[in-house]
C-alpha cells in the first residue's frame, strides 16, 4: 500500500469523527455502539491459537450486550489473518496482523479480501496471499449464501488499527455498516 495513503486514509477518517467519541458512534445504529471500545481494555490473553485469538481479540473489541458478533471463518497465513464477521445483520471480513502474541485488526472490507492480488497489493507476502485466498474459499464454501452476502455486502475498505502508527479504534465509514 502506498505509504502516504496510509497516513492521508487515516487523516481523512480523523476529520469525520469527533475526537472523543468512538468511531462506531457515527454508524446509522448508533444503540448498537454505545458500549463499543469498553471491551477493548479488557482483552484476553493470547493463547497460542489464532482462530481462538482473533475471535476473542473482535469480540472484545465489538460485541456488546444485546449484539453478540459472530466471527467465522477464520484463516491464517504467516502473520496475517481474514475473518468474517457478521452483527445487528451487517457483516464484512477483517484483515489481521499478528502483532507479538496478539492480533491487530488491520482493515475491514467485504469481498476485495476474498483475492490474493488484492492481498499482494495491501503488503501481504505473495505465498501469504495466495494461501489466504484459497482457504478463505475453501472455509466459505459450507457457509449459507446469505451468509456471504452479508460478507459481501461491506462497501469499500477501512483502515482500523492498520495504519502506520496505529491508528487505534478511529476509523469510519460512509454509510456505515461497518462494525468490527
Amino acid at each position: 500500500m502506498n505509504r502516504h495513503l496510509v497516513p492521508a486514509l487515516a487523516a481523512l477518517l480523523a476529520l469525520t469523527l469527533p475526537v472523543s467519541a468512538s468511531a462506531h458512534q457515527a454508524h446509522k445504529h448508533p444503540e448498537a455502539h454505545a458500549a463499543h471500545g469498553a471491551g477493548s481494555a479488557h482483552e484476553p490473553a493470547p493463547t497460542g491459537d489464532a482462530a481462538v485469538d482473533i475471535t476473542a481479540k473482535l469480540k472484545a473489541m465489538f460485541e456488546t450486550e444485546g449484539n453478540p458478533l459472530a466471527v467465522e471463518p477464520v484463516v491464517v497465513a504467516g502473520d496475517w489473518a481474514i475473518a468474517g464477521w457478521i452483527q445487528d445483520g451487517k457483516g464484512g471480513r477483517a484483515l489481521l496482523k499478528r502483532k507479538g502474541e496478539g492480533w491487530s485488526i488491520h482493515l475491514c472490507s467485504g469481498d476485495s479480501l476474498k483475492e490474493a492480488a488484492v492481498l499482494t497489493k495491501i503488503g501481504i507476502p505473495a505465498s501469504d496471499a495466495e494461501h489466504l485466498a484459497h482457504h478463505l474459499a475453501e472455509a466459505e464454501k459450507p457457509l449459507p449464501a446469505e451468509t456471504l452476502a452479508l460478507f459481501a455486502s461491506f462497501e469499500g475498505t477501512v483502515m482500523v488499527e492498520g495504519a502506520e502508527g496505529e491508528a487505534g479504534h478511529a476509523h469510519g465509514h460512509g454509510d456505515s455498516q461497518h462494525k468490527p
